[in-house]
């Protein structure tokens, strides 16, 4: 399969301005506490960072978050992805291009790579499709720096417990396409991506994503 955000035109914003990164990975792999981290030491730095999720991150896109994985049962495959791209959209032109104008460091757990990973490669729903929401949905935004946090799904769900939203409770076939996904988007723009051991101590895990955030923010303009 072949499909993902766009190229490298329209990467982490307009030239001269905020730098977008965000945190990729299957279930229980550790984002969001990593983001955390590394929002932190950004901040420390002098950075202004603004965190944020998908789907989520706006009123609207909470609300969609909610109808979505608070349901019981599984939208189809077509839904799913037209509910996400919605949320996206929401929160490209709400919050990230807007961050990313006032020079700011927008650190986002999941983006369009999601998209590819689970709807295109977990679902088995055709490239050119999910392109074409994301497309619609970015406007070409994509970002500077993706952190990989790769683990193996049955790992990944025993981290998440058993009483996770319908993606977590899909079964590891599900989830195996999944990484998968992930793995192949990542050897195909190795100069975006770089894929870290969600296995590790969250203190050294943060230490190595930071390193590689670090050399993202060298290449920026200063602190607003």
């Amino acid at each position: 399969m072949s499909a993902g955000p766009a190229g490298p035109a329209d990467r982490g914003g307009p030239a001269g301005e905020g730098r977008f990164v965000t945190l990729e990975g299957g279930e229980g792999s550790g984002k969001s506490t990593l983001m955390l981290a590394l929002a932190a030491r950004a901040r420390e730095a002098g950075r202004t960072v603004v965190t944020t999720r998908e789907p989520g991150g706006t009123p609207l896109g909470e609300r969609l978050r909610e109808a979505l994985l608070g349901s019981q049962q599984a939208p189809s495959p077509q839904a799913e992805l037209l509910v996400f791209a919605a949320a996206r959209a929401e929160l490209v032109a709400r919050v990230i291009r807007p961050a990313l104008e006032q020079g700011a460091l927008v650190l986002s757990d999941r983006y369009a790579d999601s998209t590819v990973a689970y709807q295109q490669y977990g679902r088995g729903l055709a490239p050119e499709l999910v392109s074409a929401a994301i497309e619609s949905a970015t406007g070409g935004l994509t970002p500077v720096l993706t952190l990989l946090l790769d683990i193996a799904p049955e790992l990944g769900i025993a981290r998440s417990g058993a009483a996770g939203d319908y993606l977590e409770r899909d079964g590891l076939e599900f989830h195996a396409r999944v990484r998968d996904g992930y793995r192949a988007l990542a050897e195909r723009d190795p100069g975006r991506w770089a894929t870290l051991d969600a296995t590790l101590p969250p203190d050294a895990l943060a230490a190595l994503a930071w390193e590689r955030l670090s050399a993202v923010l060298l290449t920026s303009p200063s602190a607003k």
